[in-house]
């Protein structure tokens, strides 16, 4: 795998738009009642103005094709996994698991990484609890979870 995790900028809204649709609406292979995302996730203008406030981010193959995405925010010594998706075709080939390690690889002095996925969703809570994420909160929505970092 030649991949790269870097920051997008706004001409790759539109892509990253797509993907974020595509594999949001997928979760109703996993649990959602009806396809949708967290707020923005199918809105041009709100990836445009993630990736003007320097939180939107890409997973690009060596062709430079873009595979997924995320959404970050810093807050002083922890991140916030806002979102990370990938295009629904690359599922299950270990890209969301590369994206996961460059995030926390990307953020060296980051202490915890704070992340929260929807209740029903089978596959992203099984997904956080493999890669060593420790559930801290749930409610009927939603689970939250941490990764505190020992660097």
């Amino acid at each position: 795998m030649n991949l790269q995790f870097v920051k997008a900028g706004t001409s790759d809204a539109l892509v990253l738009n797509s993907i974020s649709k595509q594999a949001f609406d997928s979760d109703t292979e996993v649990g959602a009642a009806s396809p949708g995302g967290p707020p923005g996730y199918q809105s041009v203008s709100f990836h445009v103005r993630m990736a003007r406030m320097n939180h939107l981010f890409k997973l690009v193959d060596e062709n430079g094709v873009i595979l997924g995405g995320a959404i970050l925010f810093r807050q002083g010594d922890t991140l916030n996994i806002g979102r990370i998706f990938i295009d629904p075709q690359h599922f299950r080939k270990g890209y969301g698991i590369f994206m996961m390690q460059e995030i926390e690889a990307m953020f060296p002095d980051v202490k915890a990484f704070m992340l929260d996925t929807p209740a029903w969703n089978t596959r992203t809570n099984a997904f956080y609890t493999r890669l060593g994420y420790s559930e801290v909160k749930r409610n009927p929505d939603f689970v939250y979870y941490t990764k505190e970092c020992r660097r």
